[in-house]
């Protein structure tokens, strides 16, 4: 009779030495953000083109495929926050750049320059992947585009005021944007009055590493 009480308490024990060793991986984990290498440090720099096989798109219309077209855009960031996930880390989008453009609207016969204004922009990337990019208070989201058309160069300035919302994916590391809208806030009324911007980048890689969003 009396092992049966050292018995329970080995028991109790064991049991206790699995619960702890079961709930050790959950306090140790890792941040929002990570690579191949560990967390994202805050600092980091990351950068990102345009997925292979695809390119940046500015279309009149949500449905339409007339507007503009990019082969060639990329972006950089820094980390400005990255706490343990779940939860929602912070960048500084620094540059966003466009190139080999081309148009197929109706009297523009080429596109001189996409530019990106009001940088740095907020970005923030959540655990659930969801992807959010606003301009600093009192600007916008904004991004200026001169086309040569029949008539001359015209200069044609949009602008997103509720920002842009993406998604983070990784299954190859990329955000995407889908049809995020743009109005057109000033220049000749040769430029199309709405711009709906498509986009994926893919890998995000921080150091060459691709980065992960937990």
């Amino acid at each position: 009779m009396r092992t049966r009480p050292r018995t329970l308490l080995a028991l109790a024990g064991t049991v206790a030495a699995l619960s702890l060793t079961a709930v050790s991986p959950a306090s140790a984990a890792g941040a929002v953000l990570t690579t191949a290498n560990g967390d994202v440090a805050v600092g980091d720099v990351l950068n990102a083109s345009l997925a292979s096989g695809t390119t940046a798109t500015l279309y009149n219309s949500a449905t339409g495929t007339s507007g503009i077209s990019c082969a060639t855009s990329g972006f950089t960031a820094t980390v400005t926050d990255n706490p343990t996930a779940p939860g929602t880390a912070t960048e500084s989008l620094t540059a966003q750049t466009f190139s080999n453009c081309t148009s197929n609207v109706l009297g523009v016969t080429g596109v001189t320059s996409i530019t990106v204004n009001n940088l740095p922009w907020a970005t923030t990337v959540a655990s659930d992947g969801t992807v959010t990019v606003t301009a600093p208070s009192g600007s916008a989201v904004q991004t200026t585009v001169v086309l040569r058309t029949l008539l001359g160069s015209v200069t044609c300035v949009y602008q997103a005021p509720s920002g842009l919302v993406g998604t983070a994916s990784n299954t190859d590391n990329s955000i995407a944007f889908a049809n995020q809208a743009f109005t057109r806030s000033s220049g000749s009324t040769l430029c199309p009055a709405a711009g709906y911007f498509t986009a994926k980048y893919a890998p995000v890689t921080d150091a060459g590493a691709a980065v992960t969003v937990n």
